[in-house]
Parts: C-alpha cells; sequence; structure tokens
C-alpha cells in the first residue's frame, strides 16, 4: 500500500504565515513545504480503516544490558539463596501482588500498571537481543552482525510507527531519546533503525545525554561502575538540542539572515543526519515547526521545568529522559523510546546486588512512578501505553565472573518480565508465570511478536497496514498478536 498523495488546496495565508514562509525560504524550503507545515496530512501514512485506538501515543522504556526478573518483578522467595538473591519482596497495592523492596513507588501505584512475567525468546547475546526486542522479531535477518547495525536488519518498532503513523504537530511519530545505544566499545548496537526499510525510515534521535562511556547509570547522582562502584558523574550534561530563534526573530526582524544561518549551523548534527531528499525534507518539517511553535519547541526542553516537578522524576538523566518523554507525547509524538542506561547499563555480571540497590532501582523506581502521576494528573494515562522492557533478563542461578569481587548474574533469553501501563491496560494484573526457579516461563509464553503487536493495536494501527523496505516490497506491521488479558 502506497501513501496516497493528494491535491495540493491554495488556502489564504495570514500575515504570521507569510512571516513564517519567509524563514522557510531562508532554510532553503518551497512552497510546498509550508503547505504541509500546516497540513496533517502526511507521506508517512496510509489512508486505511484502522480500528479505535486505546492510546494516543506509546513510550518505550528500554533497559539496556538486561534487567534482573528475579530481583524485580518475579521473585522466588521460597527458592535456594543461590536463585532468590539477596533482595526481600514487599506487598503491593494490589492483593497479593509482590514485588521487590527496592521498587517502593511502583508497589504503591501497582493498580496503574501490570507485568508479564513470561516473555521468552532464544538469544543470550547482547546484540541479538537488543535486536530482537527493539524490532519486536524474534528471528534474525540474514547476514545479522552483532558488531553493528546493517541495511539488511529488520525496521524497529520506532522505525515502522515512523513510517506508517501520520505526524500530529508536524513533529515526527517517533522519537528516540536521550541518545542512541552505544557501547563503551564505540560499537553502535544493531536494532534501532530503520534497517532494509531504507535509512529514510529512521526514527529522529535526539542526542540529550553526552555519556561518559567508562561508566554507568543515571548521573549525575546515580553514576557507578560496575567493579568500582560509585563515581562522580558531576561533568556529564545532558543538554537537549535546541532549535530556538534568535532573540526578537519572532518580532519580524527576519532581515539579519546572516545571524539566522549561523544559528541555523549549530543544528547541522540533525540536517547531517538525512540520506537523500525526502528524509532532509522531514528533518526541515521538524526544525521549522521547532522554530515556530514555542510549545512544540517546550517538548525538547526540561531546563525551565517546575523545580518541583524535576525533582518527583529525579535530578538525574533517567528523570530527565522521562519528563522529556511525557512532554513530547502531549505535544503529538506517537511513539517514544527512552533508553535508560547507555552502555548496557543494566548489565549485573558482578556486584550486582549493591548496584541495583544503589544505582539502578531508586532512578528507575522514582522516575516511572513520576511519569504514572504525571500522566494521570494530566488526563494522559489513559491515552498513553508505557512499555518497559530489556534486551532479555538475567539467568536464575547466581554466578561470579573469575575476574568479580561480587557475584551477579548471566544473560538469561529464556525469559524476561515486561512491565505495561496505562493507554487502556488494566492494572494490577501479572500476564504468565515462570517456573519455581525462574528459568522458564511456566504458562502463557509471549513473543516479542506479541509485544510489538499489544504496541502496534494500541496505537490504532489496522491489521492489514504493511510498510515498504527501499525496493517497495511490502511486509505486514504485526507478526503476531496482542498479549491476551492486558488491554480493557
Amino acid at each position: 500500500m502506497k501513501p496516497q498523495s493528494h491535491p495540493c488546496n491554495h488556502p489564504q495565508l495570514s500575515r504570521r504565515s507569510m512571516i513564517q514562509a519567509g524563514a522557510l525560504g531562508l532554510l532553503g524550503f518551497g512552497a510546498n513545504h509550508l503547505s504541509l507545515l500546516e497540513s496533517s496530512a502526511s507521506e508517512h501514512g496510509v489512508v486505511a480503516k484502522t480500528p479505535p485506538p486505546t492510546a494516543k501515543s506509546v513510550i518505550y522504556i528500554f533497559l539496556s544490558g538486561g534487567l534482573s526478573h528475579h530481583d524485580t518483578f518475579d521473585m522466588k522467595p521460597n527458592a535456594p539463596l543461590e536463585i532468590r538473591g539477596e533482595f526481600n519482596e514487599m506487598a503491593t497495592r494490589t492483593p497479593g501482588l509482590r514485588i521487590c523492596e527496592h521498587l517502593p513507588g511502583l508497589a504503591s501505584r501497582s493498580h496503574l500498571w501490570s507485568v508479564c512475567r513470561s516473555l521468552t525468546h532464544g538469544s543470550n547475546e547482547h546484540s541479538q537481543g537488543h535486536h530482537i526486542m527493539l524490532t519486536g522479531r524474534k528471528d534474525l535477518p540474514v547476514g545479522f552482525d552483532s558488531r553493528g547495525p546493517k541495511e539488511t536488519d529488520h525496521p524497529s518498532i520506532a522505525a515502522i510507527a515512523n513510517a506508517v503513523m501520520a505526524p500530529r504537530n508536524n513533529l515526527p511519530p517517533a522519537i528516540v531519546l536521550p541518545e542512541k545505544l552505544v557501547h563503551r566499545t564505540g560499537r553502535v548496537i544493531p536494532g534501532q533503525f530503520a534497517g532494509y526499510m531504507g535509512p529514510r525510515r529512521d526514527p529522529f534521535f535526539v542526542e540529550a545525554s553526552r555519556f561518559n562511556s567508562a561508566t554507568y547509570g543515571a548521573y549525575p547522582e546515580y553514576l557507578f561502575h560496575h567493579e568500582r562502584g560509585k563515581e562522580d558523574g558531576s561533568h556529564l550534561k545532558f543538554d537537549a538540542p535546541s532549535l530556538s530563534l534568535p532573540e526578537g526573530l519572532e518580532m519580524g526582524r527576519l532581515q539579519n539572515r546572516l545571524a539566522l544561518r549561523n544559528h541555523l549551523d549549530k543544528q547541522q548534527a540533525y540536517l547531517d543526519q538525512a540520506a537523500g531528499s525526502d528524509q532532509m525534507d522531514r528533518y526541515r518539517q521538524m526544525a521549522v515547526s521547532m522554530l515556530s511553535d514555542p510549545k512544540v519547541r517546550a517538548a525538547f526542553e526540561i531546563e525551565n521545568a517546575d523545580p518541583k516537578l524535576l525533582a518527583r522524576y529525579g535530578n538525574n538523566s533517567f528523570g530527565w529522559s522521562l519528563l522529556m518523554a511525557r512532554q513530547m507525547v502531549e505535544s503529538g509524538v506517537r511513539l517514544v523510546q527512552v533508553n535508560l542506561g547507555n552502555n548496557e547499563a543494566w548489565d549485573t555480571h558482578q556486584a550486582a546486588f549493591p548496584n541495583l540497590k544503589n544505582f539502578l532501582l531508586p532512578p528507575m523506581d522514582k522516575a516511572v512512578s513520576a511519569l504514572l502521576d504525571d500522566l494521570n494528573e494530566r488526563g494522559l494515562l489513559d491515552d498513553t501505553l508505557v512499555v518497559m522492557a530489556s534486551e532479555f533478563g538475567r539467568t536464575p542461578k547466581i554466578s561470579k565472573i573469575p575476574s568479580a569481587k561480587l557475584p551477579g548474574r548471566d544473560h538469561w533469553g529464556a525469559v524476561q518480565s515486561v512491565f505495561f501501563a496505562g493507554g487502556g491496560i488494566q492494572g494490577g494484573r501479572v500476564i504468565g508465570s515462570t517456573d519455581k526457579f525462574g528459568g522458564h516461563p511456566a504458562s502463557d509464553p509471549q513473543r516479542p511478536e506479541n509485544m510489538a503487536a499489544t504496541i502496534y493495536h494500541s496505537l490504532g494501527i489496522p491489521r492489514e497496514m504493511v510498510w515498504h523496505d527501499s525496493i517497495q516490497r511490502p511486509f505486514f506491521v504485526y507478526s503476531g498478536e496482542p498479549i491476551k488479558g492486558l488491554l480493557m
């Protein structure tokens, strides 16, 4: 199904629109871009009869490295010590649902979320697991290379949403923040991009986090190293790209074209990502929308947020990222992927229990709890599906790598727990179960394809929807069924 073209209408332009048109000319835009700026139609959308969506937007929280389900949402208190670990479980607001003692915020909000304890796939390798969980496809593409992304990779969930959904408010349908997932060696993790859909369908990446690849966690206060423990994160900055106009330009002082051009040159990182004229048009449209609409610009900024709100989320990269995600969905972005912890921060091979207790679980618990509260208070939770997952879970049995002083858990693709909230999700539910050691699904096993289908269904993407690769071959969006028992 190819995007339908529409005849161009020629509305009467207001004085404000004419001023914007002048600014567009400075950016190299033509009249066609102005019509796009004022229209909700998009080349990325497909005119199709859609089911009623349960959500307007999705926030997909990705915990790179592998969240231990044994030490969070699927504890085994009656198992031997080498299985159950050092943490105790605690009661939640939902009778019978118990989770880790170091997730008190989520425990008190269990009526707002549910958990699937039985998602399974076949890989224990980081890059493969990332590709599987970011694309929603358990099969690896021919020629897959764990060393980096290839144009033959499957497209990510974010890329598919970017391709088949119409934008709102001239914002891209899908955005990834606060950074690309990059290993400390500099290797870019595969699975984040559009793959054989073509690079012009890549989601937008907001590079807000200048991450120090030698350390991990929610800087500055929760920066740590897996072996050494706490690190000083005061030198690291969270700085979302700004596309604000030079002062006074909105008042009509457009004559200083050189100043505007110099200002836009600072934003070249956006434009340099463009691959072909279509992609350039998309980045230009986003840039102009941010330049011309203060409300849209504000979605990319957190420095002016209410200090009390920042304190609720946490003054760290986890909190800042989720606050920005909330602002983006409120402004009209359809899917925001939030990477909480680069460099596989959740890869707890060693010192798993002190690192989870002191550096990883507290900022995650606080930030996700604040996100649920903030969305709920603004009347957005029913319209926003929140999903939180990793590339895999961790081994049932605790072990110690030879060089480590303290033990941890290894990679485990056989099962993991996935968190769901908002967007029509029934709270306080547990989907599936694991065996007595938490090693394999015992009931209702789910695949990554089912998680992805839950996201697509929530957004109202129809079952018959297809996307096209770079040579226009059609592929169905859905590869599975939505997880039963989650949606109302």
